[in-house]
Order: structure tokens, then C-alpha cells, then sequence
């Protein structure tokens, strides 16, 4: 998911088209690593209450599920066909379909009851990033660990096309997460050089990756586009945590506390 309250982003479509991509896709496993890696810290337990902030499909619950057997999870995504997903994938958590800029009553009884919160690849689909993660702020305990992830580096036809607003730097998304509220400990510049390398594959390839990674398509290029994918996932465990170069902008912050208003 990605959500945004524009109503110009069809994600229910977005989800039939690419459900099956998305989950082979080596750059949200690499994510996914990092999110995991700073969430299940030494502090990680069976008392952690963990919000995924557009849950999409429920890859990264699934996964967090996985690791932390005595945890609560609970996942907030726009698209009704991505929380269908869910459901089925991660049938111990709880998934809500809905927009968090203009949040439904039967959200009220999450206020404040995150202890650790993740928000991957959300922010870069949204007109109002900080109105977003004000909203989202509610749903968090005092203090709460928060992971955000978001891409940097040049925009490819396919972000275009799935409803990517901009890219970020390092100084913009520290000053996003500051105004929304948030204390950032660090923020990684992931991914160099394997993610930098991918990326530039997936910008090469143009508006043709948009059909590729289609669920209909059954043809040679979708083929390829999961060898390469599969090749890349192996790649991926060499890539830098942190450099001047990297392209994954990975934020580890805290929530300030303070009522969101």
C-alpha cells in the first residue's frame, strides 16, 4: 500500500496487478531485513505491539509474526484488496483498511497502543507526508520505536506509475520526521552497491516493467524479470547498511510523546 487520500491512487488495483511481484521483489526483502533488524533489538519480547503503517499485502507482518512468536500486530492499509491479502497470509493479526488522514471510529480503540511502529515506502506516495505521520503519531505509546523507509535517488517510470510524489534525501527526511513529531536517532543510506545497481536496472527498463511484473502476464519478459529478481535478492546481503551512496533511505526514530495534534 501506499496511502493517500487524493483519490488519483487505485490500490485495490495496484495489489491484483502486483501482489505476487511485490513479494518477490528484492528490494522490499531488503527492507524488510533492515525494518527486522532494528525492530527485534535487544528489547524485543512478547509484550512488543507492533503497527505497520500501510501494510500493504502483510509481507512484513508476516515476517515480524515469524520472529517475535509473542507479539501483537496490527497493520493499517488503504487498499481493501491489500487487507483481503493479509488476512489470509496472517490470519493471528489484526489488518484495518483505512485512511489515516481521515481515520474511521474503530481506529480510536489503537490510540496509543503501539510500543514499535514500521512506515516502509509510504511517504513518497502521500501530497501531505507530515499530516500523515501526525495522524499516525496517535496510535503510538510514549516513546515508541519507529522504523521509516523511503527511496532516494532518481524516480523510475514504474514509481511513476504507482503514484510516487518525490524522492528524499537524508537532511529532507530528518526535517519531515522532526515537524511530524519525531525524535531521529539515525538515518542509513542503505543499499550501495547492489540496491543503486537494481535500481538503475528497473529505471532502464522504463514504462515496459510497468506489463513485466503484471499477475496476467505469462510471457518471457515476466520470466526474466524473476531471474534477475532472484539474482538480486542473493546480491542484496552484500549490500552496505550505510554509506554516501546508498539509495534506501532507512529512519530510526522515536516518538516524541507529546499529543499529536
Amino acid at each position: 500500500m501506499k496511502p493517500t487520500s487524493t483519490g488519483t491512487d487505485d490500490w485495490n488495483t495496484h495489489w491484483n496487478h502486483y501482489a505476487s511481484a511485490a513479494s518477490e521483489n528484492p528490494a522490499q526483502n531488503f527492507r524488510h531485513r533492515i525494518i527486522i533488524r532494528f525492530l527485534c533489538g535487544r528489547e524485543a519480547g512478547s509484550g512488543m505491539r507492533v503497527l505497520d503503517i500501510g501494510s500493504g499485502q502483510g509481507d512484513l507482518i508476516k515476517k515480524l509474526s515469524e520472529r517475535l512468536s509473542g507479539g501483537r500486530f496490527l497493520g493499517i492499509e488503504l487498499s481493501e484488496s491489500g487487507v483481503e491479502i493479509s488476512r489470509r497470509k496472517v490470519p493471528s493479526a489484526e489488518f484495518l483498511s483505512a485512511d489515516l488522514l481521515e481515520p474511521p471510529e474503530v481506529l480510536a480503540r489503537y490510540h496509543g497502543w503501539a510500543t514499535h511502529a514500521a512506515c516502509s515506502e509510504v511517504l513518497e506516495h502521500l501530497d501531505d507526508p507530515i499530516g500523515f505521520l501526525r495522524q499516525a503519531r496517535k496510535f503510538l505509546h510514549t516513546d515508541a520505536k519507529v522504523v521509516i523507509t523511503v527511496p532516494g535517488g532518481r524516480m523510475s517510470a514504474f514509481d511513476r506509475h504507482i503514484g510516487h510524489r518525490r524522492h528524499f534525501n537524508r537532511s529532507e527526511l530528518r526535517a519531515l520526521l522532526e515537524q511530524s513529531g519525531f525524535s531521529v536517532d539515525r538515518i542509513y543510506l542503505a543499499g550501495f552497491p547492489f540496491f543503486n545497481l537494481y535500481r538503475l536496472v528497473v529505471i532502464a527498463r522504463g514504462e515496459r516493467l510497468v506489463d513485466d511484473v503484471k499477475e496476467s502476464n505469462t510471457g518471457w519478459s515476466k520470466t526474466l524479470s524473476i531471474v534477475v529478481m532472484r539474482v538480486f535478492d542473493r546480491l542484496f546481503h552484500l549490500n552496505l547498511l550505510d554509506s554516501p551512496f546508498g539509495w534506501q533511505l532507512v529512519a530510526v526514530a522515536k516518538n516524541r510523546g507529546e499529543v499529536a495534534k
